[in-house]
């Protein structure tokens, strides 16, 4: 396979390797190229498993109207073998206007095709999995650099111990801790972080929700989730955040006390609901609510999968925060 750099908007590319985040983050490093030479550019993704042919004949068929497409294919590894032909096929005669990404979490499944797509010129992306403790501090150290931090040796020893072999987990830490200790993360930080995140509940996700801390929120999420918090007890925290917010911004009285009498709530709880509320509208509130009542049913059985359903409702609030908050200026997604 190909060591140089490959320009991320070849025709043809491939993302392969066992370890998540780095085809996630490959995929993603694409898309952004792609958009950045093709601003209106029609993106789609579509997962191989189950995928007829025919539909991808559908995506990779000239355009009438010209302009460039992105086309990512995920779980090559898991496709049908008429399928597999039918990106080999293609492979052979890729349309300049098209940039086609397979991704393929490593492994025999489907090899050929992965082969047949190098043979055609295809870039290549390797994201293999950080199995060594020392490719993991490696990855972490360079995470934090990122971040715009740096950390010293027994910090770095301690986090990579206590966090494990998750590179998402690893990554959300490291963001964190830049961002709570800034400069330089030394042991203490980490010890201090960690008895942070020990504490994580579903109203630590919830409070991170209603204020608009996308990041944060989704951080605390996976914390949580990563420490047993039940998916149906995150999601109620949230649900109730949400309710409590909607009921004390419908009342006109910013009087905790009066509140608190009205609505039968301690006056504490009055006044966290009060600093949650701002920013939002009552539209935003109730839009809110409808997404909660989704969410419960979906942590309850509904949805194929409760952890996606959690941070997709999240991130599904947040953005109606931000598009719908008092004085804002709708963005879009």
């Amino acid at each position: 396979m190909p060591a140089a750099p490959v320009p991320p908007t070849s025709r043809l590319r491939v993302v392969s390797g066992e370890e998540e985040l780095l085809r996630s983050r490959a995929v993603a490093a694409v898309r952004t190229a792609v958009v950045e030479r093709h601003p209106d550019a029609e993106l789609h993704e579509l997962a191989a498993q189950g995928l007829p042919p025919g539909q991808l004949a559908d995506v990779l068929a000239p355009s009438l109207f010209g302009g460039h497409r992105l086309v990512v294919v995920t779980g090559v590894h898991e496709s049908a073998a008429a399928l597999a032909d039918a990106l080999t096929a293609y492979a052979k005669d890729p349309d300049p206007e098209i940039t086609l990404v397979i991704v393929h979490s490593g492994g025999k499944r489907n090899e050929a095709l992965v082969k047949a797509f190098v043979a055609a010129g295809a870039a290549v992306d390797e994201c293999p999995r950080i199995s060594s403790a020392g490719d993991r501090a490696a990855f972490v150290r360079n995470e934090v650099r990122t971040f715009g931090g740096r950390i010293t040796a027994d910090a770095l020893t301690a986090l990579v111990d206590a966090v494990g072999n998750d590179l998402r987990a690893l990554s959300a830490a490291a963001s964190q801790l830049v961002s709570d200790f800034g400069g330089t993360i030394d042991g203490d930080a980490v010890a201090r972080f960690h008895r942070g995140q020990a504490e994580v509940t579903g109203f630590t996700v919830a409070e991170r929700v209603l204020v608009g801390d996308r990041q944060g929120s989704i951080e605390m999420l996976r914390w949580a989730l990563q420490r047993g918090v039940a998916h149906v007890l995150i999601a109620d925290a949230i649900a109730d955040g949400v309710r409590t917010a909607a009921r004390v911004a419908a009342l006109s009285s910013t009087n905790p006390g009066e509140l608190a009498r009205t609505l039968k709530m301690p006056p504490w709880k009055v006044k966290k609901a009060q600093a949650q509320s701002r920013g939002w509208s009552i539209d935003g509130l109730q839009q809110a609510i409808a997404v909660t009542a989704e969410l419960n049913a979906d942590v309850k059985g509904v949805a194929a999968s409760a952890d996606y359903a959690l941070e997709r409702a999240v991130r599904r609030i947040v953005d109606i925060r931000t598009v719908t908050g008092r004085g804002r200026v709708p963005t879009g997604r």
